[in-house]
C-alpha cells in the first residue's frame, strides 16, 4: 500500500511562499488522485486543494483565491503544492493524502474521499 509523506513545510513570513512536496513510496502516485488539506487545532480538517491521478483537473477551494498550485510528477513520484501570498491564516498543519474512490471526481475537496493519509507538515505563517 502506498506510503505519503510530506515535506517543505516551516515559518515564513506574511507574503511569503512555500512549495510542499507529497512523495509516494510502496506504489505509483500516478495509480492516485491526490488531495492536499490543512488543519489547526480545535477546527476540523478541510480540503486545500487536489488533483487526479493524470493531472487533468485539478480543485481547490475558495479560500485559495488563485494563490495555490497543484501539480504533480509522476516521474518523481511527488506532488506538489506551492503557495503563495500566504497569510497567518494559513498556519496549520498540512497534509496530503490519495484517494482510489470514486467518490473523489463529485467531492475532491472531502476527508471522506480519502483512504491514505501523511503524516502532515506544519505551515506557520507570520504577521
Amino acid at each position: 500500500q502506498v506510503q505519503l509523506v510530506e515535506s517543505g513545510g516551516g515559518l515564513v513570513q506574511f507574503g511569503g511562499y512555500l512549495r510542499l512536496s507529497c512523495a509516494a513510496s510502496g506504489g505509483n502516485v500516478d495509480n492516485y488522485d491526490i488531495g492536499w488539506f490543512r488543519q489547526v487545532p480545535g477546527v476540523e480538517r478541510e480540503g486545500v486543494s487536489s488533483i487526479s491521478m493524470r493531472g487533468g483537473q485539478t480543485s481547490h477551494a475558495a479560500f485559495v483565491r488563485g494563490l495555490f498550485l497543484v501539480a504533480r510528477d509522476n516521474a518523481k513520484n511527488t506532488v506538489y503544492l506551492q503557495m503563495n501570498s500566504l497569510e497567518p491564516e494559513d498556519t496549520g498543519t498540512d497534509y496530503c493524502a490519495s484517494s482510489a474512490s470514486s467518490a473523489f471526481l463529485l467531492h475532491p475537496l472531502r476527508v471522506g474521499s480519502y483512504d491514505i493519509w501523511g503524516q502532515g507538515t506544519q505551515v506557520t505563517v507570520s504577521a
